[in-house]
């Protein structure tokens, strides 16, 4: 690899969940600092609360991370018990976002270059989430120029492809896993990007997706990214984004690289087998990984089913 193919193909940086290691996770507070370190994207989740409000969050439920204790799909936003009044235990203490406010903060101008990843967590219902989604992006002044393009809409489960297809047919798609195989059984003529695990693209099976997906002109997105080695390990991959709790370690080893790839791949690259080090990155591993979130995605979202627009095309599975 050539030192200017090299500086040339460098990762775009995307803040997962904004810069959450800095600031509290999911909140404007840590968006806003994804922004000014100079991240392209910020990567956050969306949970409905039984009044329809779209919320930021990772969790089904609010108490790991804020002062209230109540599961969002179960509570309501407005009220004198609503969970609008939640507050985070991380300083600087942080309201919860909503979708609304989060997409007012990237209608401004000085924002209108940052991509928006919007993780679907599997407790939602498709058809209620997306409608609610379509309802708050076509509100905005020139949306479909201005916002439209740049939201990845990033999906776990099968049953939300068509209901996505349905409510946001101009949004990208991106399936978020941790299993290549799992990708390509279901979601692979639906996405455009893959946002995957970092230790699933290690192994042999992750070696050989990287290859598929570069071969078809799919996306890759690893995360979460927050080591140096690791982020050396995906501009040697040459994925297209990383997405970090530490923005401003990949931004500022980022222009290091553009200034000086080799010397500075050779410091941030850590030993040779590294990859070796971590029993996370190994086959078994992530055979035990895969299966546990395939029984998680099971759990709460049901079958591997859906059910395309034609129905000679129907595609059924079980776990």
């Amino acid at each position: 690899m050539s030192e200017l193919k090299s500086v040339t193909t460098l990762p775009e940086c995307w803040g997962h969940r904004g810069a959450s290691a800095a600031f509290p996770e999911n909140t404007l507070a840590s968006f806003e600092a994804a922004i000014r370190d100079g991240a392209e994207g910020i990567e956050s989740d969306v949970h409905v609360t039984m009044d329809d409000v779209v919320v930021m969050f990772h969790d089904p439920s609010l108490e790991r991370t804020t002062t209230m204790k109540a599961i969002i799909r179960e509570s309501n936003w407005h009220g004198e018990d609503g969970i609008h009044q939640a507050r985070t235990r991380k300083a600087p203490v942080q309201a919860i976002p909503t979708f609304a406010q989060s997409v007012e903060l990237l209608m401004k101008p000085e924002n209108r270059h940052v991509k928006f990843n919007v993780d679907v967590k599997v407790q939602n219902d498709p058809d209620r989430l997306f409608r609610l989604i379509h309802e708050i992006i076509s509100a905005q002044e020139n949306w479909e120029k201005d916002l439209a393009p740049r939201i990845l809409l990033g999906l776990w489960h099968p049953k939300f492809i068509e209901p996505a297809k349905k409510h946001l047919p101009y949004v990208r798609r991106a399936h978020i896993g941790m299993a290549p195989a799992f990708a390509k059984k279901w979601f692979w003529d639906s996405c455009e990007t893959f946002s995957m695990n970092f230790a699933a693209l290690v192994t042999a099976e992750g070696e050989a997706f990287r290859r598929d997906c570069k071969q078809a002109g799919k996306s890759i997105a690893v995360w979460t990214v927050n080591a140096q080695e690791e982020m050396m390990q995906c501009v040697h991959w040459g994925v297209q984004v990383i997405l970090t709790d530490h923005t401003r370690r990949w931004l500022d080893l980022r222009t290091q690289l553009a200034e000086d790839f080799v010397t500075t791949s050779a410091l941030a690259s850590g030993p040779s087998y590294f990859l070796w080090t971590n029993w996370r990155y190994y086959s078994p591993t992530q055979m035990v990984f895969s299966r546990l979130a395939q029984s998680y995605l099971l759990k709460f979202g049901g079958p591997f089913e859906y059910f395309p627009s034609t129905p000679s095309t129907r595609v059924t599975a079980s776990a």
